[in-house]
């Protein structure tokens, strides 16, 4: 699946090559800003250590960087084919045992893994919503050897879904900020090292994927099913995918960065049970340890979303404009304005 995503993110990151021209680039100034100011004085005494400029300090970092990150990306690269490789043949070798019948081709382009080849559809219809919530979530626990690592899992009621997917299709792409505590190296010897809170950036980006029919309690016969109606193909929202990556890597990639973490908002059963499926990938790493990201920070990223994309109604005459929604506004309407400071502030807030 990540293949496929990582294909089709590349077209999507690739239709937005006009927004550094906007958004970014302010945000890219500010963060420099609070950089140069902030460690100024730290730039400057480990370049006198090591016998540079500071802007040779600098041009010496950013080049061991890009060779990391191309290094980490050719052997990621080489892992994620290797990996589809055995799927194949192993997705071949149950082909071939399996009894009953294969579940029904997919007849469009989506780079979504249907949720058919998770969940048994027709079954699932039988159950209450609330089965369906704690079968998602005992699903994914029971992955990566029952550790439930690399996946995130939620349940959201529709109207929560609705609400965050208008705002998504109007403003698709933002930064969100996770906190990286660092000790201080100033603090004298003796004394207890305090922690200074610096921040590592993520550029996320929506995708939409059509709408999936609504689930029949009976496997359909290909040969003899009738056709859906419009009307009953798009009885269901959108899917819809919310993708992450370092803003780092997007701003020296673009259009090739390479997802960290990918969020796929299932629709298939809004007709039928009122919910939305929410599943989380992070992706592995290179090296075949762990992934990209750790579960705690795919799992602020996704509150992130959250925290941003869902405004509050617009109801009365006191109605007054939330944070997430200045923000966003700001960011794609008036860059210039954009108070990254603040977002700083709200975004990484815990309550």
């Amino acid at each position: 699946m990540y293949r496929n995503v990582l294909l089709r993110s590349s077209q999507r990151f690739a239709s937005f090559r006009h927004l550094p021209a906007r958004g970014l680039p302010s945000l890219s100034r500010g963060l420099h800003e609070l950089h140069e100011s902030k460690y100024a004085d730290r730039l400057r005494q480990r370049a006198e250590e090591k016998g540079l400029s500071v802007d040779d300090l600098k041009l010496k970092a950013k080049e061991q960087q890009e060779a990391e990150s191309k290094r980490l990306r050719e052997a990621h690269d080489a892992r994620i084919a290797k990996e589809k490789e055995e799927k194949e043949k192993a997705a071949e070798a149950s082909d071939s045992s399996r009894v009953g019948p294969k579940p029904s081709a997919r007849k469009d382009n989506s780079p979504i893994k249907p949720l058919s080849s998770i969940l048994n559809l027709p079954r699932i219809l039988s159950v209450s919503p609330g089965q369906v919530s704690a079968l998602w979530t005992a699903y994914h626990a029971s992955r990566s050897e029952g550790t439930g690592r690399g996946y995130l899992c939620a349940t959201i009621p529709v109207e929560l879904y609705e609400k965050m997917t208008a705002v998504g299709a109007k403003y698709p792409s933002f930064v969100l900020p996770v906190p990286r505590p660092q000790k201080n190296p100033d603090t004298p010897q003796g004394e207890q090292s305090q922690e200074e809170m610096a921040h590592e950036f993520y550029y996320m980006e929506w995708g939409f994927h059509g709408a999936p029919k609504v689930p029949s309690a009976s496997e359909p016969d290909t040969f003899t099913a009738k056709p859906q109606s419009p009307e009953e193909d798009s009885a269901n929202p959108q899917i819809s995918t919310v993708l992450f990556t370092s803003l780092q890597e997007y701003k020296m990639r673009i259009s090739f960065a390479t997802p960290y973490l990918v969020l796929t908002h299932y629709t298939d059963l809004v007709k039928t049970h009122g919910i939305v499926l929410l599943r989380g990938e992070i992706t592995p790493s290179s090296s075949g340890q762990g992934y990209l990201l750790s579960q705690e920070d795919a799992q602020i990223l996704s509150m992130g979303v959250q925290k941003f994309y869902l405004w509050d109604d617009k109801k009365g005459d006191d109605y007054s404009e939330s944070k997430g929604e200045k923000f966003l506004k700001a960011f794609h309407e008036n860059p210039d304005s954009f108070q990254w400071n603040d977002m700083l502030e709200y975004g990484t807030q815990t309550s």
